[in-house]
């Protein structure tokens, strides 16, 4: 059976965070959850909030789904995800569920955190601190040892290497840190290996490093995948640090996804000339920091264990308008707006390009909750898609 997945980025429930999963019956109920139909991350946050548990919210699907005018929805049958617990199991592989002790906690920290995650390897890993080190596929001869140097030194200093296993760069950057830790993430299954020339490594990986993949077993990546594989990423660093990158390239996606998540952003210079350097002189020109070595990135974002190498902070809420920060109580005392002129003022206000979800809040200068139920039962209904970063667009 084929399952639709939602994007699903937005800032979820403010103050919520998911109970660590009880026992099998929940995270078959979670994996559900999140396999059902136009729920992704934010939304199965805000269902979890509103419902107590995954199993309710489960329940409550279907009438929040005709609430917001799609008829006949069903949730993502039990015996697909019973199916995909169980290919997990065949490939050895554990599930990571958002409120456990053993998900990556700078990851779980990031607005649109994945619900599940399946991984291979060591999950030690996760706990460690690490650095994202990304770039371009087609790398140049000085790119590609860079690229081997920055993974071997920042290893070797005591920092875990992330990336997400194409070719290029983030191959060369597993290769370099092998031996002192290195993450992979997949853009489609875990099971799913591209590009295929990078087997080997991924075998390697499972054994002395460590494969993530929010993604159900078997599915082959497609390019909406890759943006949301970016996010988790530059999620579980706190940094980025882009070798090579066209001015057009998923490295800067990744790097545009880890300002709004609060991270460090470095770029390694290269020649006016050379276009795939352009996409990181364009970041150092708007503030990224310069790489010339290690010791630089450790300059900044210091030692794995320094005091001063603290994690993020947990991601701002979004801004109210001035009127309401002087005015609060007028704004609460505000009559609520009927859901479906909402709906239309929202419309009305989206188009293709994207538009910021907080700016979207101030424009419409309602209360940020009731604008949050509004959107969700707008995805839930086709009429809005969520994009990375907090932005929304309206589909067509």
């Amino acid at each position: 059976m084929h399952v639709e997945l939602d994007p699903g980025f937005a800032e979820p429930p403010l103050g919520f965070a998911p109970a660590p999963s009880r026992d099998g019956p929940d995270r078959l109920a979670r994996l559900q959850l999140f396999r059902s139909r136009r729920v992704g991350p934010v939304t199965f946050q805000r269902l979890l909030s509103e419902h107590g548990s995954a199993q309710a919210a489960l329940e409550a699907l279907p009438e929040v789904a005709r609430a917001a005018g799609v008829e006949r929805y069903a949730i993502c049958p039990e015996g697909v995800a019973l199916a995909e617990m169980k290919a997990a199991r065949r490939a050895g592989a554990a599930m990571l569920c958002l409120g456990d002790a053993s998900y990556p906690p700078l990851l779980a920290r990031t607005p649109d955190a994945p619900p599940v995650l399946w991984a291979m390897g060591d999950l030690g890993l996760l706990h460690r601190p690490a650095i994202a080190l990304v770039g371009t596929r087609n790398a140049s001869s000085l790119g590609a040892r860079m690229a081997t140097r920055l993974a071997a030194d920042l290893g070797a200093a005591g920092y875990v290497v992330v990336s997400g296993l194409a070719r290029g760069i983030d191959t060369l950057a597993h290769l370099a840190a092998l031996k002192t830790g290195t993450v992979g993430v997949h853009a489609g299954g875990l099971d799913v290996i591209y590009p295929a020339e990078n087997s080997n490594l991924a075998s390697d990986m499972a054994k002395c490093g460590l494969r993530l993949s929010e993604q159900p077993f078997g599915l082959d990546p497609q390019a909406r995948h890759f943006p949301r594989r970016n996010r988790i990423v530059s999620g579980l660093a706190r940094a980025v640090v882009v070798v090579e990158a066209a001015a057009r390239s998923g490295s800067l996606i990744t790097a545009r996804i880890a300002l709004d998540q609060g991270r460090e952003v470095l770029a390694v210079p290269g020649h006016p000339m050379d276009t795939r350097a352009s996409g990181c002189n364009m970041l150092i020109r708007d503030g990224a920091t310069l790489v010339r070595n290690a010791q630089d990135v450790l300059e900044q974002i210091g030692m794995p264990n320094a005091p001063d190498a603290r994690p993020d902070p947990p991601p701002e809420p979004p801004h109210l308008s001035p009127q309401q920060a002087r005015e609060p109580a007028e704004a609460a005392a505000r009559a609520p707006v009927s859901s479906d002129s909402l709906s239309k003022r929202i419309l009305t206000r989206l188009g293709p390009s994207p538009t910021a979800e907080d700016q979207l809040i101030r424009d419409l200068g309602l209360p940020a909750p009731e604008i949050a139920r509004a959107l969700a039962q707008m995805e839930l209904a086709g009429s809005i898609e969520r994009r990375p970063g907090g932005l929304l667009t309206r589909c067509v």
